[in-house]
């Protein structure tokens, strides 16, 4: 039985910063669409920098001024849960950086909703061994007056290694299910195996506030009698959006990934 942080399996997504959003949240269906693409307002272009910026040197405070007091996530985060969930991902990952591009951008009224892709990298020290970290989210939020109001995660995946030669792994999963739908979570090992031993887990868990607790994750590892991990699921009656994690171990390294899954009502 393997203990890791449960950080290195959930805590991603929102807490990432100021720069996600997922089911539950409606705009305004008065959305006026950007004319130009490619000139995307000085205005949000300065605020990402500025939030990148803060976040790169886990400036808690300084990031915390960029949210509204009435902030929602879609997880069920607010503005204190979320500045208690930064402070202690923080403390872990004592190195972090983060750069955020814009996909697309409307205006609703004096409001900017914005559709951006962050990327963050981070190292964690855990028992005289680094953990490195590489995520990526594309997500989506509404901005008023130079403050985050409301965020939901279109797509989100993280992904931890160690040692010095971890397994390279290309992963199967939709983006997102509808209720009642079955989906693959198929996790495959890229390099030829050899006589090389793979031990793996996979496993789900809902996402919601309690997501973003802390605590450690215990899962059990078994030997792997192909090059990868291959399941089916199916997102049943009243699901939640999903956590998809796997995680592969063999003599040089281990790899850990997390994917959300969206689940969508028929």
């Amino acid at each position: 039985m393997i203990k890791f942080q449960k950080l290195s399996t959930t805590l991603f997504s929102s807490l990432l910063l100021g720069l996600t959003v997922s089911s539950g949240i409606v705009f305004s269906p008065n959305l006026t669409l950007a004319q130009d693409r490619d000139k995307i307002p000085d205005e949000l272009t300065e605020l990402l920098k500025k939030i990148d910026r803060a976040a790169s040197r886990q400036d808690l405070e300084d990031v915390m001024d960029f949210y509204s007091n009435d902030f929602t996530n879609s997880d069920g985060l607010n503005r204190e849960s979320l500045s208690e969930a930064l402070s202690k991902f923080w403390q872990l990952y004592k190195s972090v950086e983060y750069r955020t591009e814009v996909k697309s951008w409307e205006t609703d009224g004096d409001a900017i909703v914005a559709e951006t892709v962050t990327y963050i990298t981070g190292v964690q020290q855990m028992n005289n061994r680094n953990i490195r970290l590489k995520s990526t989210i594309t997500s989506k939020q509404r901005y008023e007056d130079k403050k985050i109001v409301e965020q939901e995660i279109l797509a989100e995946r993280n992904q931890l290694k160690s040692g010095k030669n971890p397994p390279t792994i290309n992963v199967n999963l939709p983006l997102e299910v509808e209720v009642g739908k079955k989906y693959n979570f198929d996790v495959i090992v890229a390099e030829p195996l050899g006589e090389q031993i793979m031990l793996g887990a996979a496993w789900e868990e809902p996402i919601n506030e309690n997501s973003y607790n802390l605590e450690s994750a215990n899962f059990k590892l078994e030997l792997l009698p192909s090059g990868g991990i291959f399941k089916i699921g199916e997102a049943t009656e009243n699901s939640q959006d999903q956590w998809l994690s796997a995680v592969l171990m063999r003599k040089g390294g281990i790899t850990i990934s997390t994917y959300r899954l969206r689940v969508l009502d028929k």
